[in-house]
């Protein structure tokens, strides 16, 4: 099966975010189980990214740029500017907070922003695994260069390249320049795989796909794929891990997972960063 997943806008006030995963009709690809688009958006001074500290459990958060920075800072001490190439990779585990905001000079500055985050399940065995961060530069990450195809292994492993981030579970995530006329075949040989327009247009099996077209394909399939136009494309897949429960920042293999999750949260029971202390408030629950 290949399969258009058409995402829905969220309006954030200052931005909006496209959502593609979860879907009704494709829950997650391989072990990813959450798939955000942020932007592309231009703020004026004083606009732009200011997600208080949040939790997350259970899963990795991996945030990828296309234009702009966000400012990662979390409970384990963490405080990196991502920019545009690099690989934030933050492993939640048994439970982290973290904030994603701006420095001073890019928020009180016209700027951009265009993304991607993602959310990758981990294994039942490494669900309360201890929680981890990596910030990786985009001169670190593997290139792999091949007949009109200039690729950037982000995370996992394929086409013989291994990312440095250590990984829980079989998956790949890759950033694709395709020159016009390329074709392209996914990594991962009976691994679900999706395919995220960025720019450009692709032919998937004769079809045409532009931007912001996500593409799902399942493991048995060996599409087609070629650029119909100088192109930038997403490339994501792995081997599922089974089904995985969904609620607000938290996934879980369990709902007795989300539900003590829930209860941390509402009573401060989860890691702090140091001075911050405006909070997201547990959805349905005032701040007071």
């Amino acid at each position: 099966m290949v399969k258009l997943i058409t995402g829905k806008e969220a309006d954030l006030g200052a931005f909006s975010v496209r959502r593609v995963l979860p879907h009704r009709e494709v829950r997650s690809v391989g072990p990813f189980v959450f798939f955000d688009h942020m932007g592309p958006a231009e703020f004026q001074p004083g606009q732009g990214i200011d997600v208080p500290p949040h939790p997350h459990i259970c899963l990795a958060t991996v945030t990828y740029l296309f234009k702009g920075a966000v400012l990662h800072r979390d409970s384990l001490g963490s405080n990196l500017e991502i920019t545009p190439g690099d690989l934030n990779w933050m492993n939640a585990g048994h439970g982290i907070t973290h904030s994603e905001r701006e420095t001073p000079e890019v928020r009180n500055s016209v700027h951009e922003l265009d993304g991607l985050q993602l959310w990758v399940a981990l294994p039942e065995e490494a669900e309360e695994s201890d929680p981890a961060f990596y910030h990786v530069p985009k001169e670190d990450l593997p290139i792999i260069e091949d007949a009109g195809l200039h690729m950037r292994l982000i995370a996992g492993e394929a086409f013989g390249k291994t990312a440095p981030v250590p990984v829980k579970s079989k998956l790949y995530y890759l950033d694709v320049h395709m020159d016009e006329g390329a074709q392209l075949l996914l990594p991962g040989e009976n691994q679900e795989g999706a395919i995220y327009v960025v720019s450009g247009s692709v032919a998937i099996d004769g079809d045409a796909f532009g931007p912001e077209s996500f593409v799902y394909v399942a493991p048995e399939e060996i599409p087609d794929i070629v650029a119909a136009t100088d192109s930038r494309v997403m490339l994501l897949g792995g081997l599922p891990l089974g089904h995985r429960h969904l609620w607000w920042n938290f996934v879980a293999s369990s709902k007795e997972r989300i539900e003590k999750a829930k209860a941390d949260w509402a009573s401060g029971n989860f890691p702090q960063i140091d001075g911050e202390d405006d909070v997201l408030p547990l959805p349905g629950r005032s701040t007071g």
